[in-house]
């Protein structure tokens, strides 16, 4: 059994989406802080990830909080809230008392929280204001309720202003590309004591991606999440977890 057990729970952010590999599966930062992992202290981990796209924070607790602890880990790493923020009436403690459920959780099981803040997607998105308002208020507040722990490992990427910008974006603007993702698996390694690649705070620029504008923009991102709020369906629907058991992540 390798000393360190990591296990991810989450949405679209820790799942990876954003950040695919040719063969069409997503990565993610979460893969990467496990690669990392086992790079920098030069022993195996053993990583499991739960997290699936469009979750709301709620349905990540009910749906994925047991059966990570049920695989015994060492570590747990949470986000949630982000689709949240996106729903016109959703308030700011709704989101943050289910950190402090994980919290409970997690003290109870004997198992390291790892708790982070979403990147900040809104310089590029529709109704930019209120979602940076929104993030704000909730990066704030779950900082805020962690400070008062200083034993959970932290990684608030929220107010890291090179992350918001551009180039750290895929095509939907709304999550992060390989660079971004890269970038905040250098910032949760970082958190943990380990050393990542100097270069993964800021790999080159991804020159080839495609950028829908304008109308096209519309059509092929917001629409769709239109039409999903509307007929009260997720892109997470049917889909399971990547890595629902434990692999081993070689050094």
């Amino acid at each position: 059994m390798a000393s360190v057990r990591f296990v991810a729970i989450g949405d679209s952010f820790t799942e990876g989406v954003g950040d695919e590999l040719p063969d069409g599966h997503v990565r993610g930062w979460a893969d990467l802080v496990a690669e990392g992992w086992a790079r920098s202290s030069g022993e195996p981990v053993e990583y499991a990830n739960l997290a699936i796209r469009g979750k709301l924070v709620w349905p990540i607790i009910e749906q994925q909080l047991e059966p990570a602890l049920a695989l015994k880990p060492t570590h747990l790493s949470f986000n949630g809230g982000g689709n949240d923020m996106l729903r016109p009436r959703t308030s700011i403690s709704h989101v943050v008392d289910a950190f402090e459920v994980v919290l409970r959780r997690c003290d109870e099981e004997g198992v390291q929280l790892i708790g982070l803040s979403g990147a900040n997607p809104s310089g590029q998105l529709p109704l930019s204001r209120l979602i940076q308002r929104r993030g704000d208020l909730l990066s704030a507040a779950v900082a805020q309720r962690l400070a008062e722990r200083p034993d959970v490992i932290t990684a608030w990427n929220w107010p890291d202003r090179e992350l918001s910008t551009p180039p750290y974006w895929s095509e939907d603007r709304l999550h992060m590309n390989a660079r971004g993702h890269h970038r905040v698996a250098a910032r949760v390694l970082s958190a943990l004591g380990e050393q990542p690649p100097s270069s993964w705070w800021s790999l080159p620029e991804i020159t080839d991606a495609r950028t829908a504008r304008g109308l096209s923009y519309y059509r092929e991102h917001v629409g769709p999440w239109v039409r999903r709020r509307l007929t009260g369906t997720s892109s997470g629907d049917g889909r399971a977890a990547k890595f629902g058991e434990w692999i081993v992540v070689e050094p």
